[in-house]
């Protein structure tokens, strides 16, 4: 598993998409269980902690330490160090795991074995993410532009199951799909650049070349944005999801 986001771990909790409740209120309607739930990979925990409404205990991982200093913190989240792959977990421990824009970076056999051990019959086990951010043009070609050529080459080769939305996942789980939902917001451009700083492939570009791709697309994004503007943009969301056979 690969640690992208602790340098930039307090844009990432700013400006990074929240889940609708929507997708929340699907999720726990496939379970009864409310004991406890991991949330794998929980970067600033923002989905343990809507759990944390809904189990008595969440148990919240990552192998980020500088993301889990910048997590929400609430009493029945359990946050712990430790890979997807290999925890301290115990046996069928679990009613709900999900991994949210996180199972790309895990190795996935390995996760899944996990998953198989601590994940109780008959429960659930989801991987969530969103797609990049859609904008109306013609910014939403500038970001494109900068995304695959700007940024050519700096992105990880695992982010290629973003962009298929998961599809081409390995998945031993009987399926249940996810209805179509969206994320949705009206953003600044402030927000919105700030978002273009938590990309992996950015930190990427900054660490090889020492300097800030954003930068380069900035004074068209500002004359096309417009003054003081604020503008809509989505995030199309994706999942796998399946139940444990009991």
């Amino acid at each position: 598993m690969k640690d992208n986001f602790s340098k930039v771990s307090s844009l990432y909790s700013r400006f990074r998409p929240v889940y609708p409740r929507e997708m929340y209120d699907f999720i726990l309607s496939l379970f009864s269980g409310r004991d406890a739930a991991w949330d794998c990979g929980t970067g600033n925990g923002q989905v343990a902690s809507v759990l944390s409404d809904h189990f008595g205990r969440v148990f919240a991982s990552d192998i980020s330490e500088n993301q889990i200093a910048h997590a929400i913190r609430k009493e029945n989240i359990v946050y712990s160090l430790q890979p997807a792959e290999h925890t301290s977990y115990g046996q069928n421990q679990f009613d709900l795991i999900i991994a949210a824009q996180a199972a790309h970076w895990f190795d996935l056999p390995g996760f899944y074995r996990e998953v198989d051990r601590t994940l109780r019959q008959g429960s659930i086990l989801a991987l969530v993410g969103y797609s990049h951010v859609d904008v109306h043009e013609p910014i939403g070609s500038l970001i494109r532009t900068f995304k695959d050529d700007i940024l050519k080459g700096f992105w990880d080769r695992e982010r290629q199951f973003v962009d298929e939305r998961y599809s081409t996942f390995p998945f031993p789980f009987p399926e249940i799909g996810l209805p179509e939902m969206t994320i949705c917001y009206t953003w600044t451009l402030e927000q919105l650049v700030g978002y273009l700083h938590t990309w992996s492939a950015v930190q990427h570009y900054r660490d090889h070349k020492n300097a800030d791709p954003v930068s380069r697309i900035l004074p068209d994004l500002e004359n096309m944005w417009g003054e003081h503007e604020i503008r809509e943009v989505s995030f199309p969301l994706f999942a796998r999801i399946g139940r444990k056979g009991r």
